[in-house]
């Protein structure tokens, strides 16, 4: 299977009166074409950080210290910004956060998906007028010509969530950068965004870089995942041994501070403590003052890289959690 997406040793960090913001710390992962990757922590960890690096949108006061980002064989940290703008929307197109905020609140709906087609292909405006209507027909909006026409704060958050939606998708980008999609929507509405995306994978072959912190999204989405914590990638694997075998101690704990329908006497146990500061974000292992795992080499020595503890498992911890055979 050939490779959609590769990062290797990603170091993004912002300047802030209070200092210098450690972002991310050495993020590394390779995503497949057709492949479903989903990244998941805790708010604050990274997750959109590593986004819009991908998608060459980070802001002003942030620098990249080091690392690569290939996609097609182009290290997007080095390319021109004309090279990025390129690919933006035809080739990798992303659904931010807050749908509502991030579509332009001067502009009708119409304009704003016509513009996404004009940027990248030669279509004339009628037909670019008919493929956005299309597209928003097809993302389940009733009365597509009369949403063209509307502006954003006449639509609901599910609407604007399926416009983002149809300006993303409406050039069958190759790869999909979806942060938080299903934020704030009902689980009907959840249930309809996932079906889409994964239509986009079945139907055109695209990869999906997921991102969320909702494990049961995970589950029914990801072929793999990545776990997220101060910025470092702690864990990855396929979703099934992931859930069965979790073995850093914080995806361990995530998945304990959820409710299971399997076993419904079983205690809940949240996470005790804070996300780590990381403006003053040491050498060591992020999670060491939460973690109950904790042992000397945790204290002693740098931060752990990931490690390979069965086939397709990484872990960077020095005291993994000794997983149950597999099934």
């Amino acid at each position: 299977m050939a490779e959609a997406l590769r990062i290797e040793n990603l170091h993004v960090e912002f300047r802030s009166p209070a200092g210098a913001v450690k972002a991310l710390n050495g993020v590394s992962l390779t995503q497949q074409e057709g492949e479903t990757y989903c990244i998941v922590g805790e708010s604050g960890a990274g997750k959109s950080t590593l986004a819009l690096a991908i998608m060459g949108l980070l802001p002003y006061n942030s620098s990249v210290l080091d690392g690569s980002i290939y996609f097609q064989g182009v290290d997007l940290i080095q390319a021109k910004p004309e090279y990025i703008r390129s690919l933006r929307g035809q080739e990798i197109s992303m659904v931010f956060q807050d749908a509502q905020a991030a579509l332009n609140p001067v502009e009708p709906i119409g304009s704003q998906l016509e513009e996404v087609i004009h940027q990248h292909s030669n279509i004339s405006l009628r037909n670019a007028n008919r493929m956005a209507q299309d597209m928003l027909r097809e993302m389940g909006l009733p009365d597509p010509k009369r949403v063209m026409g509307q502006y954003p704060f006449a639509l609901s958050g599910g609407m604007c969530q399926r416009v983002m939606m149809a300006i993303a998708l409406v050039l069958r980008p190759k790869l999909l950068i979806a942060d938080e999609p299903t934020s704030g929507l009902d689980v009907t509405l959840q249930a309809e965004m996932l079906e889409r995306l994964r239509a986009l994978v079945r139907e055109q072959g695209s990869s999906v870089l997921l991102i969320t912190h909702d494990m049961g999204v995970v589950a029914s989405m990801a072929n793999k995942v990545g776990v997220i914590y101060g910025g470092c990638l702690v864990e990855h694997a396929d979703v099934i041994p992931l859930f069965r075998r979790a073995q850093h101690p914080y995806t361990w704990s995530l998945l304990q501070s959820l409710p299971r329908l399997d076993d419904a006497g079983r205690k809940i146990q949240p996470l005790p403590g804070n996300p780590p500061d990381l403006v003053n974000l040491g050498q060591e292992c992020p999670f060491l003052p939460r973690c109950f795992k904790a042992i000397n080499q945790c204290r002693n020595l740098p931060r752990p890289t990931l490690t390979q503890t069965e086939p397709g498992h990484h872990v960077a911890c020095y005291n993994p959690i000794q997983p149950p055979p597999p099934e």
